[in-house]
């Protein structure tokens, strides 16, 4: 029987080690990253952010300068497939009532990219129309300097990641 974590003992015992301003950003002991791939995404709506009907969301840009033996460093962004397999995307997700913004922009990262990083300033809102219900999101996004790319993640077998070149 294996090991199972649920999103409250995630909450409570994980999410903030990756939050604290004491720990280190590039420490991400082996131990934890493996333990990340046991918890369970957060799903549901009932923590779900509303304003004015409108189903709140963020994520992140995931970027990183690859260094090509010069000077230059070529920028690179990481995307994600759609949870269907059709297309590729930026990790994104819902923004919950028990966190902030910035917050529930790294755990989408992490639990659907499987990485690790500095966010940065926000980036700006935009709105667009669910495909599966009758509402409207408002989507904020948020460039994540990525730390450490993980080999395990909540995500890790129904989504696949591409570093692409800008």
């Amino acid at each position: 029987m294996g090991l199972f974590l649920s999103r409250n003992l995630a909450c409570k015992f994980i999410y903030p080690f990756l939050f604290s301003k004491k720990v280190s950003k590039d420490l991400f002991p082996k131990q934890l990253e493996n333990m990340m791939s046991l918890i369970s995404p957060r799903t549901g709506r009932h923590l779900q952010r509303y304003d004015n009907g409108c189903r709140q969301v963020v994520g992140c840009i995931p970027y990183r300068y690859k260094n090509n033996g010069t000077q230059d460093k070529e920028l690179e962004v990481l995307v994600i497939s759609a949870q269907k397999g059709h297309g590729m995307q930026f990790p994104k997700g819902g923004w919950e009532t028990d966190e902030s913004m910035e917050q529930a922009a790294l755990r989408e990262t992490i639990e659907e990219a499987g990485v690790v990083g500095s966010v940065e300033s926000k980036l700006g809102k935009w709105y667009y129309k669910s495909k599966r219900q009758p509402i409207m999101h408002e989507g904020y996004m948020f460039p994540l300097l990525v730390k450490k790319e993980l080999d395990n993640w909540p995500e890790m077998n129904t989504r696949k990641r591409r570093w692409v070149s800008v």
